[in-house]
């Protein structure tokens, strides 16, 4: 989403992309990168990025009711994604066992808290007029047609030949060259992307290569009894198979 954004606004323009990087052209609301960048005098339309659940958005947030696009993505592959980021980043606690973590993860005791809460907290949301929710399966699966999607949701006309030109750009393989993006400028004692690439597989379905029955059947355990009341139809559902 923050390949994207940026394009879309441009109306397929590649500087914003191949020039900055993806942390300073849609800075994290929750890191101080932001204010370095004086993001709030930024002309409009402002880009930002965040992980905070939506009982954490400031006052102002609610004032002034921005545009979202909420983008989720099957837990288990959230799991496995996180393991992998956990074990790379100096900064993050050390994931342990594939075991240890799942108790971490299933209980949210990892970084910016519960999936589960997260996407139910978003889901209730205020004003849902102006939130846009798409996953991560359903950029995949049709990258054009969402791309179309959010690009109709902020206000902006792009031909099929720009929509076209913007979806093969953001297309995993050609975005994980993008040094601008792959965090491949992150000094590798913060980063250590020998033990796991940032950008790693961009697949949906990675889980079933690292969860074993006994964790998944667990997994599917917690995640029917945590959602078992939230009406909202996940691409990855059936049975959490996708």
């Amino acid at each position: 989403m923050q390949e994207i954004l940026p394009l879309i606004v441009s109306e397929g323009d590649m500087t914003p992309v191949l020039t900055l990087t993806n942390w300073d052209r849609m800075p994290w609301l929750e890191e101080h990168r932001a204010k370095e960048l004086n993001f709030d005098q930024r002309p409009p339309p402002r880009l930002s990025v965040s992980h905070c659940h939506y009982s954490m958005m400031p006052e102002s947030f609610f004032k002034v009711k921005p545009k979202v696009i909420y983008v989720m993505r099957n837990p288990k592959d959230v799991f496995t994604s996180s393991y992998y980021y956990y074990d790379m980043a100096s900064y993050m606690v050390n994931p342990g066992t594939k075991d240890e973590f799942l108790d971490k993860f299933l209980d949210g005791k990892v970084i910016f808290g519960s999936w589960f809460d997260h996407v139910k907290g978003w889901l209730g949301a205020k004003d849902q007029d102006r939130i846009m929710y798409i996953s991560y399966e359903e950029m995949i699966l049709d990258l054009k047609a969402s791309i179309s999607k959010i690009s109709l949701f902020i206000g902006k006309t792009l031909s099929q030949e720009v929509i076209e030109k913007i979806a093969d750009h953001c297309m995993f393989k050609n975005m994980k060259q993008n040094k601008m993006s792959n965090y491949s400028l992150v000094p590798s004692e913060y980063m250590d992307q020998k033990k796991s690439e940032f950008l790693r597989k961009g697949i949906a379905g990675d889980w079933k290569n690292n969860l074993t029955e006994a964790q998944a059947a667990r997994f599917d355990s917690v995640y029917k009894e945590k959602m078992k009341d939230v009406n909202f139809k996940f691409m990855w559902d059936e049975n959490m198979q996708l």
